[in-house]
Formats: C-alpha cells, sequence, structure tokens
C-alpha cells in the first residue's frame, strides 16, 4: 500500500472511530497503520481523564471491532487490532495530555533550544506551570518543542510526605 493511500485510510479509520471512542469517554491518540507482509497491524492509542484501564481498553477493542466490521474503510485485506493506553514515551502535546499528567515530572525542550526538567503544577488551554527547583514558570505551548513524562522510581506521594 502506497504511503499516500495508508495515510488516507488511516484518516478513515481515525474519523470512524472517534465518536463512538468519544461516546464512552475516551479519545483517540494516535491510529498506526503498518503492513506485516500480507497482514496489516492497526494499532490505536487512547485516553481518558483519570487514565485508561484494562476494562476500557478491552471495551475500546470490542466498539472499534464492531465499528470496523461496519465499516469497508479496511476492505478485504486481513488486518491485526491492537488498541494501547497512551502510555508514558508519547510526547504531551496537547493540552489535555499536561492536565491528565499534573504532579508528573516533565523534560521539556523549548522551540528556542532550551531545556528544562520540572513537576506539572497546572495547566490551562494555552500554558503548563512547571515547579522547576522550587520556582513557578509559566510556559506557553507554542513555545514547545517537545516534553516527555519522566519515569519516577520510589517517589513519594504528597500524602505520603506530609504523613511522615
Amino acid at each position: 500500500m502506497s504511503s499516500a493511500k495508508q495515510d488516507a485510510t488511516r484518516d478513515r479509520i481515525e474519523a470512524e472511530v472517534t465518536e463512538p471512542l468519544r461516546v464512552m469517554d475516551l479519545d483517540v491518540e494516535a491510529v498506526e497503520l503498518t503492513s506485516a507482509g500480507k497482514r496489516r497491524v492497526l494499532r490505536i492509542a487512547i485516553d481518558k481523564d483519570g487514565g485508561v484501564t484494562l476494562d476500557d481498553v478491552a471495551d475500546a477493542t470490542r466498539e472499534v471491532s464492531r465499528v470496523l466490521d461496519d465499516s469497508d474503510v479496511l476492505g478485504e485485506l486481513p488486518y491485526t487490532l491492537e488498541v494501547t493506553s497512551r502510555g508514558v514515551d508519547r510526547p504531551l502535546t496537547l493540552p489535555r495530555h499536561w492536565r491528565r499528567n499534573e504532579d508528573r515530572l516533565v523534560r521539556v525542550t523549548l522551540v528556542e533550544g532550551d531545556e528544562m526538567t520540572g513537576r506539572i503544577l497546572a495547566s490551562t488551554d494555552d500554558h503548563v506551570t512547571l515547579d522547576i527547583e522550587g520556582e513557578s514558570r509559566d510556559i506557553r505551548y507554542a513555545d514547545v518543542a517537545k516534553a516527555l513524562v519522566q519515569v519516577e522510581f520510589n517517589r513519594k506521594k504528597r500524602n505520603d510526605s506530609e504523613d511522615a
């Protein structure tokens, strides 16, 4: 399948599944369609406020499968469907990504090239407030080239440290 045709198919798939998943309070974060020999692999990443559970993934898989069965978007060629959660390795690109990761540590690269690591304190539709070494800093999303959540091991939650 040509790249342009594959892109068009991916866009059609996303258009078909977005609303049925939105009804389930799920957002479509990514749709990837790749060829694997005569088969295709369709990966759909989902997310929601509060995070995605295994039940959410199972329900979304059934709904996406139903929608695709009722559609001709994938034609007659076989495919394997994989529905997953967004994962921490995906960049923060939309305001909802920042909101859903409040209190998480993020590494931010600005358009101008500066890099910083800070904890998300709050976010709005146009900027995020980070705690960078004890100081609050507002950063407009338009100024962010890349932002990734950092994995933290053995971090005490706020309530844990208050109890000590």
